[in-house]
């Protein structure tokens, strides 16, 4: 069973078609969507302001995801977020792709249809133009994303659906 741990008056709520691992752990004012995942070591902790995560959205293992007070974390429908993550007080909207061990700080905006690649740092108050390539140290807009690559992440994100519902049915 996840570790789901009330704080401040808030408890994490969890859509009833979503799926947590069962080492995984939600803190406070989170709120989970419909058939959202969030898999094994991933650590949601909203004690100081709110996490809202989109229906369709997976947290892949061992992300990290937590906010400042007065800088919500916000994740659209349909958004990857690859292994090993940090997302803090950030807004990504949907169908994006974040990639493993990318971090993204306070008040960025990753816009609709963007991709940040594996290890980028998008630092405070970045505002990326949707159907975006971001990429390095600190991360910059690269170029604009291809229909294809577009449709890659859609079909990434309908993947970790079919993922999620089987390790849903094996624990």
């Amino acid at each position: 069973m996840a570790l789901i741990v009330p704080y401040a008056g808030k408890t994490p709520t969890v859509a009833g078609t979503a799926w947590v691992a069962a080492n995984a752990t939600l803190v406070g004012g989170v709120t989970l969507g419909e058939r959202a995942s969030v898999f094994y070591g991933a650590v949601v902790r909203a004690d100081v302001d709110t996490i809202t995560i989109g229906d369709d959205t997976n947290l892949q293992d061992n992300v990290t995801m937590h906010c400042d007070a007065g800088t919500p974390t916000t994740l659209g429908a349909r958004v990857s977020v690859g292994h090993g993550a940090i997302l803090h007080g950030c807004t990504i909207e949907d169908d994006c792709l974040i990639g493993m061990g990318a971090t993204v700080l306070n008040r960025a905006v990753i816009g609709t249809g963007s991709l940040v690649a594996a290890g980028a740092v998008v630092l405070e108050g970045t505002i990326v133009p949707p159907g975006s390539l971001v990429a390095g140290v600190p991360a910059k807009v690269r170029r604009e994303l291809t229909e294809d690559e577009r449709a890659g992440i859609r079909s990434n994100a309908a993947h970790y659906l079919e993922i999620s519902a089987g390790h849903r049915a094996a624990t």
